[in-house]
């Protein structure tokens, strides 16, 4: 038997001491950071891979307030595919492969379209794939379902269209000067090149500081498993061009793993990054780097609805184990993924001078407009619900879409739960979430002197503190309005 003699410490055991510094404005501050090796982020925020807080609305969201989303893997290959493309063609400068629909269709088939691909317009082509007309909802407003679509589209002799080549400029000068909202991109025999609309353009104004990927496309990476159809998950995932691919389990330093993200790597080389994880320690981190893994996603335990610590006796406080997995992960300048026990901005500050890169939230993006389910009212107040990947009720729904169940086994995942369901308040939209905590980091960066988070990582001194300063730092001895 092995007792560290070390005592963990997580966010709350500690502050960070502030220094003179010369940071005027919180503005001044830079708070961009790389997400893993090769993908650099302007926000160091992602949204946890868990079926209630990461689908395409949060993902979208998230990365066009700079950070990124990982889509979950609880949904058919088919389902988790769909959610990446739609992020994917959330917003585009040029959308290289526009949605078409065929002469021969109905206003039937135009409406399932719009429903199913989340959009407002389509092109309409003959049999040799050439554009004749654009359809659009407001065309299909009020009119039958078998009506023909080349009856109600705008025809191609009225179209605006532009060729190969067109820069920006020149486009919103087409969309402005004529009124219209798609602009389609058309070679000489009228065969479609791309698709320009001045939605994605006015998003691109209004989101300055969106993460994007090198065609202008919102970034996104999708979570994927150790077992089953992965490889096939990995792969479909991969050709609908994720960003990265997380894998997505509870214990990330055990050899199946860590052959993983090997197998990831060697299948899709340095086109798609891998994150390896979860880890809590400096051998840990060390090891799925050492595999080949582009970021070390950190946490055994520290979530909100998870119960590994207490169900198994396992786990390393969340602070100790971010300071653990960057001695090693800075040896290789590999980023750190602080995943778990982010309950307030100034845990940001702190994991972040502790050397993580990014972190990682599940439990304050889960009540937002922006997570998947629906608000439930509960006593009169409004609520979300949030379980942990590893509860009964998520481990038994993962299991029923994998394979078929008896029902006599149900009872085997209720003994060997880590994770639990619950409620959570409704929230609003995650962009103000967001940017509270963004301005939390700000003014921990300034009251550290730091103008980067490299600099912050630089500047940090923590001190240890006791229960009675715990109690200090909040609000005290008041009535609170």
């Amino acid at each position: 038997m092995k007792i560290d003699g070390d005592v963990g410490i997580t966010f709350d055991d500690v502050l960070l001491k502030p220094r003179r510094s010369r940071v005027s404005s919180r503005k001044e501050v830079s708070t961009s950071t790389f997400f893993t090796r090769n993908i650099r982020l302007n926000i160091p925020i992602v949204s946890s891979p868990m079926d209630t807080v990461t689908e395409h609305s949060m993902a979208i969201t998230i990365a066009r307030l700079g950070g990124i989303g990982v889509i979950h893997r609880f949904i058919s290959i088919d389902k988790q595919v769909d959610e990446v493309n739609k992020v994917k063609r959330a917003e585009n400068i040029v959308i290289n492969d526009p949605y078409k629909i065929g002469k021969y269709a109905t206003v039937k088939d135009v409406r399932k379209v719009f429903e199913d691909k989340g959009v407002s317009g389509l092109l309409v082509v003959d049999d040799g794939e050439r554009l004749i007309g654009i359809v659009t909802s407001r065309d299909i407003l009020f009119q039958p379902d078998d009506r023909p679509v080349t009856e109600i589209m705008t025809p191609r002799e009225k179209l605006i269209v532009a060729h190969q080549g067109i820069d920006l400029e020149e486009a919103k000068k087409l969309l402005w000067e004529y009124r219209i909202e798609k602009l389609p991109i058309v070679d000489d025999e009228w065969h479609i090149n791309g698709l320009i609309t001045a939605a994605d353009i006015i998003k691109k104004i209004q989101y300055p500081e969106a993460a994007r990927d090198k065609k202008g496309r919102l970034l996104v990476a999708a979570a994927v498993g150790i077992k089953g159809d992965y490889m096939k998950r990995a792969e479909r995932l991969y050709e609908a061009e994720v960003d990265a691919l997380v894998i997505d389990i509870a214990h990330g330093h055990m050899d199946r793993a860590l052959e993983t993200i090997k197998e990831l790597k060697n299948s899709f080389g340095d086109d798609v990054d891998v994150i390896g994880g979860n880890i809590a320690t400096y051998e840990g981190a060390k090891d799925i780097i050492k595999y080949g893994s582009d970021a070390v996603r950190v946490g055994i335990g520290p979530g909100s609805t998870c119960t590994t610590r207490i169900v198994a006796g396992v786990g390393v406080p969340q602070l100790t184990a971010i300071i653990e997995a960057y001695r090693a992960a800075r040896e290789y300048n590999i980023p750190v993924i602080a995943d778990g026990g982010i309950r307030n901005p100034g845990d940001i500050v702190k994991a972040l001078a502790a050397g993580a890169s990014t972190v990682m939230i599940g439990r304050l993006f889960a009540g937002t407009d922006e997570s998947p389910g629906p608000v439930i009212l509960r006593n009169g107040k409004r609520y979300k619900m949030f379980r942990g990947m590893a509860s009964f009720v998520a481990r038994l729904g993962k299991e029923l879409r994998m394979s078929n169940i008896d029902e006599g086994d149900i009872g085997e995942y209720s003994y060997s739960t880590e994770g639990v369901e619950a409620f959570i308040e409704y929230r609003g939209s995650v962009e103000d979430v967001v940017k509270r905590l963004v301005a939390g980091l700000r003014a921990g960066m300034s009251y550290l002197g730091a103008f980067d988070i490299e600099e912050l990582r630089l500047n940090a001194e923590f001190i240890r503190i006791t229960d009675a300063s715990v109690k200090e730092s909040y609000p005290h001895d008041i009535l609170l309005w």
